[in-house]
């Protein structure tokens, strides 16, 4: 099976022929995928290099001319680094484009800490109007990226090598329900989706699959909670834990509940190792997710 990012260069190659608006603005990642596509469209593929910075505002200025931007890098140089860019160059100006990373929260930790981003969503959510889609397939990546290209919008695509066993029929809006039950709800947030199935079998809860976290899909998690079952919370994220806490608490304001953030932790892992690994180190493989959730919800 390819991965989520060979989804991403194949589909936006063929995007590229497709649609004359389309453009894509690089900053050396991937360049060696869209040799074809540059060639063939040489004024609308732009390698920048290592500017990362250069690489939003030359995507800002396209959305200005009415271009629909693609803007693609590691998630640490396309959120992080150029953010005050994400900020004045696309909210500030008032224009739409797609930001779509790689190397999710520590897919190469090869590459230290500094190609690792956990904390790029919550970063996110400081700005207004962005809608972010995480998918747990590369079916659904592709999915997902082109209702990005459709749109005017703005738009965060956050790409990851862990990869859930088979896709779902995602649409870039509601959170599908993959398993009822009336001992709580889990949320499963993309690639986190086959771990948590497998840590909550048995448990009796309902697991919500989101792909698009944003904007939150509050409807979703209150009918979840309309079978008069316990009102306990679990959001598993492939990123920062606690991120979209805030979301399903505003979501069930007038409901009493209790939520259970999961997530990457804040502290810094500083042996390389690999991803799995650190996913263990984490407690967001089956047995560390399966001893928390079963803690929280009293069993």
């Amino acid at each position: 099976m390819d991965t989520m990012r060979d989804r991403f260069i194949s589909t936006t190659s063929r995007l590229l022929d497709e649609d004359p608006r389309l453009a894509l603005v690089l900053a050396e990642i991937s360049r060696d995928g869209f040799r074809q596509a540059e060639e063939r469209h040489p004024d609308r593929v732009i390698n920048v290099g290592i500017r990362e910075q250069l690489l939003i505002g030359v995507g800002g200025g396209l959305a200005l001319t009415g271009m629909r931007p693609v803007m693609h890098t590691f998630a640490s140089f396309l959120v992080e680094r150029p953010f005050e860019q994400v900020k004045l160059d696309f909210g500030h100006q008032g224009v739409g484009g797609v930001l779509v990373s790689a190397g999710a929260s520590y897919d190469w930790p090869a590459g230290g800490f500094t190609h690792m981003s956990p904390g790029d969503v919550a970063l996110m959510d400081t700005l207004d109007g962005w809608t972010v889609h995480v998918p747990g397939h590369p079916d659904e990546a592709e999915t997902l990226l082109r209702h990005a290209v459709a749109g005017d919008d703005k738009v965060y695509v956050r790409l990851s090598l862990q990869s859930n066993g088979q896709a779902r029929g995602v649409t870039g809006e509601r959170f599908l329900t993959v398993r009822e039950g009336r001992s709580g709800v889990v949320v499963a947030v993309g690639p986190m989706l086959d771990n948590v199935l497998a840590a909550t079998e048995g448990l009796g809860v309902t697991v919500l699959y989101a792909t698009t976290v944003r904007p939150f899909d509050e409807e979703a998690v209150r009918q979840a909670m309309a079978g008069g079952g316990t009102a306990d919370v679990v959001i598993v994220e492939p990123y920062l834990a606690g991120t979209s806490t805030a979301a399903a608490n505003d979501a069930l304001a007038d409901i009493p509940h209790r939520v259970l953030g999961l997530g990457v932790a804040k502290r810094e892992l500083r042996r390389y190792g690999h991803m799995d690994e650190h996913l263990t180190a984490h407690g967001l493989d089956p047995r560390g997710l399966r001893a928390r959730i079963t803690a929280f919800l009293g069993r």
